[in-house]
Order: structure tokens, then sequence, then C-alpha cells
């Protein structure tokens, strides 16, 4: 369809696109995922003067910073006040260095420390980063309060479980990011800690009383909003009391009335990805999700990684045409492009950009916690067991590896393959050395694991999410609380390995 170049104009200050990624057939254009997309597109620039509210980034759209710096001054000189985006978690979340790993612990090391002020330094220090790569609004912090051990997609994403801890980390998070003139977007409103089921792949339920809503996953979002979060993302997560059937994207409860009427906040509500099978799905279409997600009292869309020009052209048709048959009001959408543009505007303050070195490495050495003894272990064998990743997450290297002094032997194990008695006579007389991500989650890896320790000094590093689970007879359990490369390297460290 055809639509007027004002409402288009008006429509595309709602759009946070992406481009790159997941070749469509037969569109000619974009990278494959993986070969890197480091340059932007014609259509994307152009898309950038028309009014686009900007684009978020992933990481085949990065080999390096300098390299991304260059490719957002290509945007910026289209439009200065384009946003651009990315998620920068530190820890297990990251795309600045989706190559080598983040050089800051994430939350959930942050969190084990209960330094606020390290909190904040640390997201400064992120912002520094950022801003010096030409990105101007961050897809963090995440302050999900994280309830459920077995959380498929928060973890080590989140500061803790404590609702109170996690708001004060929160608030920290929040000024330390925006005094560099970052915008922070606090996520994943109401909160994804209470889920066992990841919202990329389905719709979860939190199904909770809103009372428990309120004293348990709320406190963060009101801590960052009074500490003025810029953004706040929506989560594609069903919390039935307060939303019914649908997810809390699509929710004018959540949105309106409790963001908005009851909270007074104002600043900009971006949804998570809307190609997420918790929003697509539940909407019959991401054109669709668009138009719910406007109507409900989103201002910015972020579209998800899987985009071309055909479908940023489709969303705008789509959202045209429910202005037109009375599923969005007019000023609903001018509101949303509104503030849009007031955040816009506000990163384009001048800020300081003094950097902390090596402020990463030494925070992840303060969250290490070890249980039992590791004197017997001097000259291990050191084991890494074959570990997935979630799709926020992405393949980001992790492990003792890099870290490792000169004559340290290293090897990778599947657990699924691998047996006691081969790493037994691997190891001879030498203690081993376990390091795992969320070890208790995997039959195989816990079989294994505690198969050595019933016989062989053993000590075992995990790197995600704290659990109950220890094997028997192992002499050393040691939790980094994340699995970045400044958790790796203080591990090693800790170890005496490095």
């Amino acid at each position: 369809m055809t639509i007027d170049p004002g409402l288009r104009r008006v429509v595309l200050q709602t759009l946070l696109a992406s481009f790159g990624g997941r070749t469509r057939a037969g569109d000619g254009i974009g990278a494959g995922r993986g070969k890197g997309a480091f340059t932007a597109p014609q259509w994307a620039v152009d898309l950038v003067s028309e009014g686009l509210a900007g684009y978020c980034l992933f990481g085949y759209n990065i080999s390096t910073p300098e390299q991304l710096a260059s490719l957002t001054a290509e945007l910026r000189a289209a439009r200065s006040d384009v946003l651009l985006s990315l998620d920068e978690e530190g820890g297990d979340v990251t795309r600045l260095y989706h190559r080598t790993g983040s050089p800051y612990p994430g939350n959930a090391a942050l969190g084990a420390v209960g330094d606020f002020g390290l909190t904040r330094r640390i997201y400064q220090a992120i912002g520094q980063d950022l801003r010096a790569a030409g990105v101007n609004l961050n897809l963090a912090p995440t302050v999900d309060v994280n309830v459920a051990t077995d959380n498929p997609i928060i973890g080590t994403r989140s500061f803790g479980a404590d609702p109170v801890q996690v708001a004060a980390h929160a608030a920290a998070a929040v000024v330390g990011l925006q005094s560099t003139g970052v915008a922070a977007c606090a996520k994943h409103f109401p909160g994804h800690g209470a889920t066992v089921e990841d919202s990329h792949l389905g719709l979860p339920t939190v199904d909770i009383a809103e009372a428990l809503l309120r004293s348990r996953e709320l406190p963060p979002f009101a801590t960052a909003t009074a500490a003025d979060a810029k953004s706040i993302m929506t989560a594609h997560i069903r919390v039935p009391s307060v939303t019914g059937d649908l997810p809390a994207t699509f929710s004018r409860r959540v949105l309106q009335d409790l963001l908005r009427t009851e909270w007074g906040y104002a600043g900009v509500i971006v949804t998570d990805a809307l190609e997420m099978a918790g929003a697509a799905s539940a909407a019959g279409g991401i054109e669709k999700a668009a138009v719910l997600a406007l109507a409900a009292g989103s201002d910015l869309l972020c579209i998800g990684a899987d985009v071309d020009l055909d479908l940023i052209e489709r969303i705008a048709a789509e959202i045209a045409a429910a202005v037109g048959d009375g599923r969005l009001a007019l000023a609903r959408l001018e509101d949303a492009a509104a503030r849009n543009a007031e955040l816009a505007a506000w990163t384009q303050g001048s800020f300081p950009t003094e950097i902390e070195p090596d402020l990463g490495y030494a925070a992840a050495a303060r969250a290490i916690r070890v249980e039992g003894s590791l004197d017997e272990i001097v000259n291990p064998l050191v084991v890494q067991l074959v570990s997935g990743h979630s799709i926020a997450e992405g393949p980001v290297p992790w492990g003792l590896a890099p870290h490792l002094a000169a004559g340290a032997e290293h090897l990778v194990a599947d657990p699924a393959d691998s047996s006691a008695a081969s790493l037994l006579a691997k190891a001879g007389d030498r203690p081993i050395v376990i390091v795992g991500r969320h070890i208790h989650r995997t039959p195989a890896a816990v079989q294994l694991t505690e198969t050595l320790a019933a016989g062989h000094p053993i000590a075992v590093v995990d790197m995600g999410w704290p659990a109950a689970w220890r094997p028997a007879g192992a002499r050393a359990f040691m939790n980094t609380f994340g699995a970045s490369r400044a958790n790796s390297r203080a591990a090693a460290a800790a170890l005496h390995l490095a």
C-alpha cells in the first residue's frame, strides 16, 4: 500500500530495526550470519534519513570496537541523533566483545559482591566503551529478580533473588551508565525472573498473585524509574493476574495503567524483539505485534535480528493501516514518536569520557566464592565441559584456557562422550579441575563429575547461576557467577593457574 509520506515518517520514528544476519531468500542484501555486516547497506542509511528511530546492532555487525565506531559514524552521518543500540550487559551477554568475552563481570557477580558503588563504576565503564563506539542506547541492565534456579534465559544476567538488593543494583547501574550519555533500558518489565521457559521460543507464564508481583518482581523497576532510567523494556510473558491471556508487551494495564499512570513514568517504553515467539506467535505475526504493542503503550518497537527492508516496510504499512481503520489512534502513534525523539535529543548532550582501566578483572575476583580447600589442587589437568548457551548470550568464548600459564594442561570434553576412566588416565597422579556452566542441569555432566570426585582429588568451577548441587568428595567447589573473560581470568588466578 502507498502510505502518506507524513504518516510514514511518524511510523518510522517508532521502529528500532536491524540489518544483516540471516539473508532472506532472493533479497540480495545483508550478510549471512557469521560473515559479518560490518558496513550498513544503502537502504539502512536511507531509512535513517527518512526518519527511522534507529537500529539494534548484533554480533554479526561487529568485529572490533573500532569497526563499530566506523559503522555508527556511517549511520550518524545520515542523521546525528539516530538511536544506535545493542545488548551490552557485561558478563555473559556482550555484543561489543562477543569475539573475546566481556572484560566485565555480569550482574550475578556484581550481586554477589554487593557493592553498589562498584556496580555503578562497572556500568559507567561499559557506557564509556559504548559511547566511544558510537552507541547511545544500551538495552541493559537486566533487573529481573531471578527466583527460578533453572531459569533458561535470565540466570547470571540477574543481580540476584532478593528484590531489595536487585533494586539497589538496578539504580546504581542506571546512574553509572547514563552518566556517560548512554541511555539505560531496564528490562524485562514486569519481571522475567520466575520463568522456566524462554520467551524467544514460547510465551512463558508467571502465575502469581498481583500482590507477589508487586513485592517481588516490581521493586527493581520502580527503583530504576526513580533513578530516571531513560527507557524500560517490556517482557513477552504472561502474568494472568494483571495481563490476562496477553503478554505484558500487549497489556495496557501493565504499560499504561501501572507504568504510566500509577508510577508516572515519562520515559520510552521499548519492546523486546517482536520476532520472538512470545510476541509474534501471540499476535499472529510481527506486523500485528507491532500494532498491538503501540496500542498498549509501547513507544519504540525492537523488531529483532532477522530483519530486511521488506519486513520494515510491511510493518510500517500495517501500522499505517491500523491508524486508518481505528485499531491504533494517531495520537498514540505521535506520542510514541515524540518520546523517542526526546530520548534521541538527550543522547546529544556532553558527557565525561574518563576510563578506569582493568576495573572488570578486579571486580570479578571479588565475586569468586570457594567452598572447601584448593590446597591439593596443584598442577592439575583442567577439563572444560562442553556447554550450550542461551539465545540472548550467543556463542561467546568462555573458560580458563586463554588465561592459563604456560605448561598448564587444558582440554575440552563433551560429558556425553567422555568417560571418567579416560580423564583419569590423562590426569595420572595430578588433580583435575572441572570447569562448566550450570553443571547440575546436564545429567551426563553431573554423573561424570561425581564419578571423578568419588576417588580422585578434583575441584569444580561452575560459571553459571548458583545451585544447591555439590559432588560428594570434591575437594573444592568454586562459583564465579558468570563466564565472561573477566570471570574466567579471575578463576584462573584463584586456582593459581594464571
